[in-house]
């Protein structure tokens, strides 16, 4: 039995409404796929987009490179070799040994110039003239705060050597935090206005500089970094 043109066309269409929602995906897609090589090709005037291979930067991270760029180590053996090219000549026992007393003499000269308040080796929390001033105000005073570790630690040995001293020992600590509190409090305020009064250009808070003066009398004179260079009792102007 023959068929006419538009049964064939009718039969068409039932059968593409009759096809599943995955087929007609599936179809879609084939369809933008080939619109999408068919616009790239070469006849068309535009590139085709390609991926970088496997092992080897992408095109948009060589572009950024400058010079030619070594292709990436295929085996471990390769790798190594490159890993030994980069490290330089092996060095024998000797020079490794001279290289690194060299370094601990070299760290140790930065060491004693930052503690002897060379502007060069110290940390950034430390230069400048107004952290140098703070710290001679803070040297040359008594600090209750200094008192912290040795007291805590003498307190502490109490404690354990007379267990029968425990309920003296929390009110002497707790009078002990409040009084360095208070001597904190209060150096804190006259290193600020001193501050002030000696370097009226300074735009640091005075928050900060007395949290600085604070925080060095917290710590014991001869922990102190950098040393002081002020006696006690000494007049810093």
């Amino acid at each position: 039995m023959y068929r006419t043109d538009r049964q064939r066309s009718n039969l068409a269409d039932v059968r593409l409404l009759g096809r599943k929602k995955d087929e007609g995906v599936t179809v879609a897609r084939a369809e933008a796929a080939d619109e999408s090589d068919t616009a790239l090709t070469p006849a068309s005037g535009a590139s085709r987009v390609t991926t970088a291979p496997k092992g080897r930067p992408t095109p948009r991270r060589d572009a950024g490179r400058k010079g030619p760029i070594a292709p990436a180590p295929m085996t471990a053996s390769e790798a190594r070799a490159r890993r030994k090219s980069l490290a330089g000549p092996k060095l024998s026992r000797d020079e490794r040994r001279e290289q690194s007393s060299q370094r601990r003499s070299q760290a140790a000269e930065r060491r004693e110039r930052m503690m002897a308040g060379d502007e060069r080796y110290l940390l950034t929390r430390d230069q400048g003239p107004v952290r140098r001033y703070v710290r001679d105000i803070v040297d040359a005073r008594r600090n209750v705060l200094g008192l912290f570790m040795p007291s805590a630690l003498t307190l502490l040995f109490i404690m354990f050597a007379v267990p029968q001293l425990q309920l003296f020992i929390s009110p002497a600590m707790l009078v002990l935090m409040a009084l360095m509190a208070l001597d904190g409090l209060f150096l804190g305020r006259k290193v600020a206005r001193r501050v002030d009064e000696k370097f009226p250009e300074n735009a640091e808070s005075r928050w900060k500089i007395g949290f600085y003066a604070a925080s060095r009398a917290s710590q014991m004179r001869r922990m102190r970094a950098p040393k002081a260079q002020v006696k006690h009792g000494s007049s810093v102007d």
